[in-house]
């Protein structure tokens, strides 16, 4: 029951802490080797920056991940001391929840520069300056879904398979590619591995989010059958293999077609993207993370069985 206390512990610290300071977080320090790293890298040369951009995302997956392997050798109680703040790092339920809840704030006092400005911070990468209203709630919407799987869903899934080590592999990946897998330049190439590793890596934890949305769906009260619907349809709409099946599933439950300008349209109804449905988001996204951290349990505690 050890990886069971631990992710009890690590979830505890998150609600009521919330993130470390910078200076010892690991993430801060992911980012910066791999913004080191990505110096050396040989510009313009397709293969060579394949080839180095897979050996900076094993090179760091292991770097950061044998500290936590390292652990794994001291005795269990000081090894569980040690271990609920890293897990607690890798994962992030308190600062989603947070992220929209600040945007949400903000439209309900008709701020919508305001809402533009936390949504550009906390949530997406896309520009927000000229979204209208349904817009920022929409792609609120969207980011609350979607990051289910990459702030919750995928660490506590590593952790609970493959103990701390899985969960810092994991976090290393996402961060290469949310630092250095796009379109265009050096990172055509040299991010390419980073990418696909990382839609690799959350091809199963996207998919059980996206059931236990539905599940959250039900307990919530939302349209299941919708969900459903929406799932089917439109869950092969994006670019990413794994982030239609969480946002079709809720634009679903919703009963409101969520798009992004240029890149998708989830279509899941004709109701009013307000404040309102950001606020039943919300709700949803709430129980499902209860519902993930019961099957990351269930998987520590069975991972824990069987080692």
């Amino acid at each position: 029951m050890m990886l069971v206390f631990i992710l009890l512990g690590a979830t505890v610290w998150d609600l009521l802490i919330g993130e470390p300071p910078s200076q010892y977080h690991p993430v801060v320090y992911m980012g910066k080797y791999v913004t080191a790293f990505w110096k050396y890298r040989p510009s313009g040369r397709e293969r060579a920056l394949l080839y180095f951009g897979g050996a900076l995302v094993l090179s760091g997956g292991f770097l950061f991940s044998w500290p936590a392997r390292i652990l794994g050798m001291f005795p269990d109680f000081l090894f569980a001391i040690l271990a609920v703040p890293l897990l607690k790092t890798t994962f992030s339920l308190s600062g989603l929840l947070g992220a929209g809840e600040g945007i949400l704030d903000s439209l309900e006092r008709n701020d919508l520069p305001g809402a533009r400005r936390k949504l550009s911070r906390d949530l997406v990468s896309r520009e927000t300056e000229d979204l209208s209203t349904e817009e920022v709630a929409g792609a609120a919407v969207e980011s609350l879904a979607e990051n289910l799987t990459d702030s919750l869903a995928s660490p506590l899934f590593f952790f609970g398979v493959f103990g701390l080590p899985g969960a810092f592999f994991y976090r290393f990946c996402n961060t290469c590619d949310s630092m250095i897998g796009y379109r265009g330049g050096d990172m055509e190439w040299g991010g390419k591995f980073a990418a696909r590793c990382d839609d690799v890596l959350n091809w199963i934890p996207a998919r059980v989010s996206a059931f236990l949305l539905l599940a959250a769906g039900a307990l919530a009260g939302e349209n299941v059958l919708s969900g459903i619907e929406a799932l089917r349809r439109g869950r092969l709409l994006t670019s990413s293999p794994n982030a239609g099946w969480t946002m079709s599933v809720m634009a679903g439950l919703l009963g409101v077609t969520l798009e992004k300008r240029g890149a998708y349209s989830l279509p899941g109804g004709t109701g009013p993207l307000d404040e309102d449905v950001l606020r039943r988001a919300l709700r949803v996204v709430r129980i499902a993370s209860g519902l993930v951290l019961v099957v990351a349990a269930v998987l520590g505690g069975l991972h824990g069985l069987f080692r």
